[in-house]
């Protein structure tokens, strides 16, 4: 079907404020990806996938501006052990950066693209097979025109997480990130995220997870209320292999993350989760696509969103099991907690079965606070504000608890208590 011209004007248009980076091995997947998006054009409030989000702001060609934050909380993982690199801007800030020498990983920048390197294979490669059924122009914009990110490979197990850290100190930033992470067999890395970025963010990950190899991913959006931001994980995983997801998103004017997953091999396990707590004029998007291609292998989507004073929370998650995938475990649930008449939750759950020996399911609620919890907790001389910050964590729980790092679980609730205080204040 033809694009519509207002369509392809508002992507060239957006094209044209841009500069494609320029030779090295990424090139031709760049060169690709701008065919591409020009192909499909940068989505519109029509398009079935962005019914309940307006894309407008993320694709604008003149990025809006973002007041800069400056918050009182300490840094996110801060307690962890971990290799920091930093980002300011969507540029690798080395001041702030840890020595990229890490055992069992070798690290390097998308910046300094070289003649040849081995992420030319990946890179690109999984974001354009994620864009069948369903087109993802911000992914494919992304690949196009990314100006840094890392290639981290995963050789062996390292002794500790790698964290992204992200920087927001310019009110008109405008940054395009690009990560491709490969994981070889056997090996084991975790990988967490944190940070407001920019005023406007588009973020792409591409992850590779091997035979019998393990990815764990724990990602906090920060507490800057007028970030912009699109965010797209692209993952494919062997035989016996594991990728584990979970976000949590505070604040923000509007987010939406996208995560695309093939499981190609069989016996392979994924878990995408989901915590979120909005206020006001808050707009969060989670766009889940997972396609089960192989024999006995597990899925699990957990999202959980907490809206107040107007929050607008979206929800659009598929399970696809193609013929042969028998023995699929595919397992779905998104519920929101509305702490207000006038926030709303927007959910669109999916199964498409093709194969006759699964057990798939799905759910969707959206309700108010536990009248019955709330009134119990009172009763014993707890103040109202309080109940209601007990019922609302113990509401996330389900999905805090699909990071399987006790740890890691501690400072996500850490940062959800904080944003609950500081409204009960």
């Amino acid at each position: 079907m033809a694009v519509p011209q207002p369509k392809l004007d508002a992507t060239e248009a957006r094209i044209a404020a841009l500069t494609m980076p320029q030779g090295g091995w990424s090139e031709a997947a760049r060169k690709d990806a701008l065919a591409r998006l020009r192909a499909m054009g940068l989505p519109g409030r029509r398009d079935e996938y962005w019914k309940y989000t307006r894309p407008d702001t993320l694709v604008d060609a003149q990025a809006p501006s973002a007041a800069l934050f400056h918050g009182d909380e300490a840094p996110m993982f801060d307690e962890v052990d971990r290799l920091k690199i930093a980002f300011v801007d969507g540029v690798f800030d080395p001041e702030a950066s840890d020595d990229l020498t890490l055992e069992g990983v070798t690290i390097d920048r998308l910046a300094e693209d070289k003649d040849i390197h081995w992420a030319r294979d990946l890179y690109g490669a999984l974001e354009t097979r994620g864009q069948s059924p369903v087109d993802r122009p911000l992914a494919a914009l992304n690949t196009a025109f990314a100006t840094d990110g890392v290639l981290i490979h995963v050789t062996a197990t390292p002794s500790k997480p790698i964290s992204l850290i992200y920087h927001h100190k310019s009110e008109v930033s405008d940054a395009i990130l690009h990560h491709v992470i490969k994981v070889d067999a056997g090996a084991e890395v975790t990988v967490l995220e944190n940070g407001p970025a920019a005023a406007r963010f588009n973020k792409c990950m591409e992850v590779e997870v091997a035979d019998t190899a393990t990815f764990h991913h724990v990602r906090a959006q920060g507490r800057d209320h007028e970030r912009r931001a699109a965010t797209s994980i692209f993952a494919r995983l062997g035989t016996e292999s594991t990728f584990k997801s979970f976000t949590l998103t505070a604040n923000g004017v509007l987010t939406r993350n996208e995560c695309v997953i093939e499981l190609t091999g069989d016996d392979a396990t994924a878990h995408v989760a989901g915590a979120c707590v909005g206020d006001g004029d808050f707009h969060h998007d989670d766009t889940v696509f997972i396609t089960h291609d192989a024999v006995n292998c597990e899925s699990r989507q957990v999202f959980k969103k907490v809206l107040r004073n107007g929050a607008t929370g979206v929800f659009q998650g598929k399970i696809l099991v193609k013929a042969g995938a028998q023995k699929t475990d595919g397992y779905q649930i998104s519920q929101s907690l509305l702490l207000d008449e006038d926030s709303q939750f927007l959910a669109k759950p999916e199964l498409e079965i093709y194969a006759d020996d699964v057990a798939c399911s799905h759910g969707s609620t959206s309700g108010a606070i536990d009248e019955e919890g709330l009134f119990y907790l009172r009763a014993r001389g707890i103040p109202e504000g309080i109940a209601t910050d007990l019922l609302t964590i113990a509401f996330l729980a389900e999905a805090v608890q699909e990071i399987e790092d006790e740890g890691l679980q501690d400072a996500i609730n850490c940062r959800i208590e904080a944003w609950l205080m500081r409204r009960r204040g």
